[in-house]
């Protein structure tokens, strides 16, 4: 498939850049939406691995990729409504919803409040907890989010060689597709702001602040409105060894019933990062609906 479009939807807050590869057909369209941290192009070797004639769309998240910057991130459910709009601007044309991580929490939110949008969601490792979380969750005092690991990623870097070379043999990047990798490193940096060399296109500040506080955000108050035909992919679960470690499930394991998901698949030899790691396997999957 050829070189996405890149296209600009203007917000209040400030534009989101959102990718188009295809034209409209007779079928349905495909919406993909990326994890934390990460963007739009990401979802790249999963589009080349799907029939040339696929409609695609897949937006950077604000905060994320080329898209606006807030101060902060604290609330996902924000960074889904503001993406409305694109739905929106659709005329109805039917979509295949596709969301990885945090990816797959905001889909649920676009799909409870636009379900005529939607003609089939692929939910992967959603970040969508026990709704007893989210009860404990609230009684905590907000964290501060230079507490959090995440922001003290390195941000500066020369060249994109030279992040690729230096994730390559390093956990959880050395399970992924090198060619993810690469369009992770491609696609993730941007100009400095000080005009010296590349940054992270989502600076480590603004990702903490999303592991820090988006999580108070409760999921279940829209889920029980989700009439949508549902999967749930899952990778395995269990007891994480911290709070970067994404080698494990982070979704509720009862997710699939109570949405009533049609399907509700364990992928146990994959990590949270499964179109990372499987972006073939997760193409075939969507082609099944598309």
């Amino acid at each position: 498939m050829s070189e996405p479009r890149e296209h600009r939807l203007g917000t209040p807050e400030g534009d989101i850049c959102w990718f188009e590869w295809g034209e409209r057909g007779e079928g349905a369209s495909l919406l993909l939406l990326h994890a934390t941290g990460f963007h739009a192009r990401l979802w790249d070797q999963v589009v080349a691995a799907l029939p040339a004639d696929t409609h695609i769309i897949a937006p950077d998240h604000r905060g994320h990729g080329r898209s606006f910057r807030p101060a902060t991130l604290a609330n996902w459910a924000a960074t889904a409504d503001v993406l409305l709009p694109l739905l929106d601007g659709l005329g109805g044309h039917p979509l295949v919803g596709c969301g990885h991580s945090m990816g797959a929490y905001i889909l649920t939110r676009l799909a409870s409040q636009r379900p005529a949008a939607f003609a089939h969601l692929v939910l992967i490792d959603p970040v969508i907890m026990d709704p007893a979380f989210y009860e404990e969750e609230a009684a905590r005092p907000i964290p501060d989010p230079a507490e959090h690991p995440v922001a003290r990623r390195r941000n500066g870097w020369s060249s994109v060689e030279e992040m690729r070379a230096r994730f390559a043999e390093r956990p959880p990047y050395a399970n992924w597709d090198p060619r993810v990798l690469a369009d992770y490193c491609t696609h993730g940096l941007v100009p400095a702001a000080d005009g010296e060399g590349l940054e992270l296109a989502c600076p480590p500040a603004l990702e903490a602040s999303v592991y820090q506080n988006a999580l108070r955000t409760n999921p279940h108050e829209w889920l029980h409105y989700l009439t949508v035909p549902s999967t749930v992919i899952r990778a395995p679960t269990g007891e994480r060894g911290g709070p970067l470690d994404f080698s494990l499930s982070p979704t509720w394991t009862g997710l699939g019933m109570a949405i009533g998901a049609e399907r509700d698949e364990l992928w146990a030899d994959q990590s949270h990062f499964i179109p990372m790691e499987a972006p073939a396997r997760v193409a075939a999957l969507l082609a099944e609906h598309l």
